[in-house]
């Protein structure tokens, strides 16, 4: 493994300061290819019907097919990432890249569920390592100043995935198949390809001032840790089931569902922006900021979602805390990591698909039992735990200010 050097030498050869123009198209090739695979994770959710009836699979087993992709993220980041450490980064990349090309390809070809489900898994895992790679990644290209805007270009590139990708290679799904919907991908994968091996430099970030913590602290990190479960499973409590709670609690009518989730995917595109400046200006307090209007979003919806307006700008001012949330909880996993920034980020990775799992779980099972409007509360509550945690470790990050480090 390439040798850790932090003196202001190995910071001054990182691409930007040697070629601007160069480190700015490769980071712009690294958020095509966070749009590529975020598309890829999501795409089945708005094709879950025509999958279905394709291969005879019901649809809880085919709504697996994106439940078991986020469980292989959970379990799986860390190790991954602990394995593929030493690995060259420009080869690394280039491989996951191409591995999607290849597993779109073969999902489109998929003559059964299994064999669907089992290339779902395949591709889960190179993105489990994808994830854990690609943000040090992004930021060893530039100077330490410039770390929070080259993280929230990725998250912006996986926030327009949920934004645009997803809704049109759904169309596409819906008027040529499901079976193209994949293929398209697998094109879109392999144009990726071509500039992330052309532009990305063969150093490793560990080379750089990306390869650890800025400020390395374990408390703070794991406490981040805490909170992005918590925050990011209220979210998912009261996301996931946003249909129901739009059209049963607040009366909107179906058909305007989708022009909802067009609205929410902005918002939370817009809160990537959002986040990026509050943790330029705001630091030590920007993820307290982002959680603290994502849980009173939840409780504001809960009490006041029988409104269809209120309903739908809550959830959009939800969304909003979210993508703030995720791009300050990146820049705080860069500053406090307490080893290798990739270990650090396969961790925030897994507690992120976390939340999702376990906020969905615990939303469908209210649900069931209370209704629609209960997932808003619920969600209110796990946020408000959220909240308390990134209270603790902005508390904890003001009183280590100004201390001298350890030996």
């Amino acid at each position: 493994m390439p040798t850790i050097d932090h003196t202001p030498a190995a910071d001054a050869d990182v691409l930007h300061a040697r070629d601007p123009w160069a480190a700015s198209a490769a980071l712009v090739a690294l958020s095509a290819a966070a749009f590529a695979y975020v598309t890829t994770e999501s795409l089945p959710v708005g094709l879950l019907q025509p999958i279905s009836s394709s291969l005879h699979a019901s649809l809880t087993a085919t709504g697996l097919l994106v439940t078991v992709y986020a469980a292989v993220n959970v379990a799986l980041s860390a190790p991954l990432a602990a394995l593929a450490k030493g690995l060259p980064r420009k080869a690394l990349i280039c491989s996951l890249v191409a591995a999607l090309v290849l597993t779109s390809l073969l999902a489109a070809v998929a003559p059964g569920y299994g064999w669907l489900m089992a290339v779902r898994v395949v591709t889960a895992l190179g993105q489990a390592v994808f994830w854990s790679v690609v943000v040090p990644t992004a930021a060893s290209l530039f100077p330490p100043a410039m770390t929070g805007r080259a993280v929230a270009s990725v998250l912006g590139g996986a926030s327009l995935a949920v934004v645009a990708g997803v809704p049109a290679f759904t169309w596409v799904g819906q008027v040529a198949g499901w079976r193209t919907a994949f293929a398209c991908v697998g094109g879109l994968a392999l144009a990726v390809l071509v500039p992330v091996m052309a532009l990305l430099p063969r150093y490793h970030p560990a080379e750089t001032h990306a390869g650890v913590g800025s400020a390395p602290d374990k408390r703070r990190y794991w406490l981040a840790m805490a909170t992005t479960a918590l925050a990011v499973g209220g979210f998912f409590c009261a996301y996931t089931y946003v249909s129901p709670f739009l059209t049963h609690v607040a009366g909107l009518a179906l058909h305007r569902v989708p022009a909802v989730l067009l609205l929410t995917g902005a918002s939370t595109a817009l809160g990537v922006l959002g986040g990026a400046a509050t943790s330029r200006h705001l630091p030590s307090s920007s993820t307290l900021l982002a959680v603290g209007l994502l849980c009173p979003a939840l409780f504001a919806l809960y009490l006041a979602g029988r409104s269809a307006p209120a309903a739908v700008g809550l959830m959009a001012a939800a969304c909003l805390g979210l993508g703030a949330y995720d791009v300050s909880n990146q820049n705080r996993v860069m500053q406090v990591a307490p080893g290798s920034t990739d270990i650090a980020s396969a961790w925030a990775s897994a507690s992120f698909n976390a939340g999702i799992a376990g906020g969905s779980l615990a939303g469908g099972l209210v649900l069931h039992s209370f209704g629609a409007r209960s997932t808003a509360l619920l969600g209110a509550v796990v946020a408000a735990a959220g909240l308390m945690s990134a209270l603790a470790g902005t508390r904890n990050g003001r009183r280590g200010q100004g201390k001298p480090a350890a030996p």
